[in-house]
């Protein structure tokens, strides 16, 4: 399929084209390009869908993907047959990349994340973050927390969280905003500076060979990465003269992490709000992000014009996560979809995930681990 640069997009008479997203549904909830509709690839492949049917003819189908590989090789679908269509040059990447080029107003970008933060979603998103570092004592007097920034939606908001809570000044803490960078294009690596610096983030960039080390296992390769990155950034921020790590997973997350344990893992666990490092002594992970809900991140992002990385990896085409358990994005996904299904029923579907993990009743459980040693119920019968 022809490609079609994003400066040359920008200068077309907007009725004249439609953007067609053909990501999978895991990738298009960390962004889409404004003005875009979303028909996964899939649907195209079937050949059923509404919102293609309901597109005139006579304007031009603009296709994009992540990074613009698979939106070539789109030709020959039946459901496009008879259209003039175009595959968006370097995909959603791209346009990121091409928007913050032509970007001037930094200051203006930092001012309008903090005030909605301070006021639009002081509710949705400061509020449950100084409620989880309260109720779990994630930030306690002395700290010196490494504030680990992947690139995306989640640790970048976590950073502006973590300057706000810091302005309130009720402990004495300092911060260090931590990236690491696995082996980066270089274009992936100025978005992530790029983003920092418009976002009034003052980072620190190390280098590690991850994404060499991974790049030829076949087996696992997202959990062995995540267990790797893990492992560095431990080793710098003690380096550093940090005594804590935090991450920016979120109460979706947890919810996702729980039904996983218990479909595909066979056993009932969450992902912690903070735990101790076994491999580094006087090391904690701190997860401050725990009560916020995905959905308030993603109106945070979209409401201030913001666009991140979700994953650079050599795989991004094609495994669109990388977890720390491992787990790829189908399966992430199908959780996702299988808690929206049960809410339609259910509105307190994901409160109740959420809260049965803290009422747990050890008279009615078979058998449970305690330090790594398995006990039954047997023991006290």
């Amino acid at each position: 399929m022809k490609e079609i640069k994003v400066e040359e997009v920008r200068m077309m008479p907007r009725d004249s084209y439609e953007l067609i997203d053909i990501r999978d549904d895991g990738l298009v909830v960390y962004g889409m390009i404004p003005g875009a509709i979303h028909i996964s690839r899939d649907e195209l492949e079937k050949g059923t869908n509404s919102k293609l049917d309901a597109i005139s003819k006579d304007k031009k189908l603009i296709l994009y993907c992540e990074i613009g590989r698979k939106s070539r090789e789109m030709d020959d679908l039946p459901s496009l047959s008879g259209r003039e269509c175009l595959s968006l040059e370097g995909g959603y990447i791209g346009y990121i990349r091409d928007s913050l080029l032509h970007d001037s107003n930094t200051g203006e970008k930092q001012h309008k994340a903090e005030e909605s933060i301070r006021k639009k979603y002081h509710k949705q998103l400061f509020t449950p973050f100084a409620k989880a570092c309260k109720t779990y004592r994630l930030i306690n007097e002395g700290d010196r927390i490494a504030v680990c920034i992947s690139g995306g939606k989640d640790s970048m908001l976590m950073a502006k969280l973590f300057q706000e809570i810091q302005k309130h000044k009720k402990v004495g803490f300092e911060l260090v905003f931590l990236v690491m960078d696995p082996g980066y294009n270089s274009e992936n690596r100025e978005l992530i500076e790029n983003n920092a610096k418009a976002l009034g983030i003052p980072v620190t960039i190390f280098e590690s060979d991850i994404f060499d080390a991974v790049d030829t296992i076949e087996k696992s390769p997202c959990y062995i990465c995540a267990r790797m990155r893990r492992g560095y950034l431990y080793s710098k921020a003690k380096e550093l003269g940090c005594n804590k790590i935090a991450l920016g997973h979120h109460y979706d997350d947890v919810i996702e992490t729980i039904l996983m344990g218990m479909l595909y893992g066979a056993q009932i666990q969450t992902m912690m709000p903070k735990l101790h490092s076994t491999n580094f002594e006087g090391m904690e992970l701190i997860r401050p992000m725990y009560l916020i809900r995905e959905a308030d991140i993603c109106s945070w992002r979209d409401h201030n014009g913001l666009y991140f990385l979700q994953c650079a990896c050599h795989f991004t085409d094609t495994c669109t996560s990388c977890h720390e358990d491992g787990t790829t994005s189908s399966k992430r996904l199908e959780i996702k979809k299988l808690i929206a299904d049960l809410k339609k029923d259910n509105p307190c579907i994901e409160s109740n995930i959420f809260n049965s993990v803290e009422n747990v009743n050890l008279d009615t459980v078979v058998a449970y681990k305690k330090n790594g040693i398995k006990h039954s119920f047997l023991e006290e019968y």
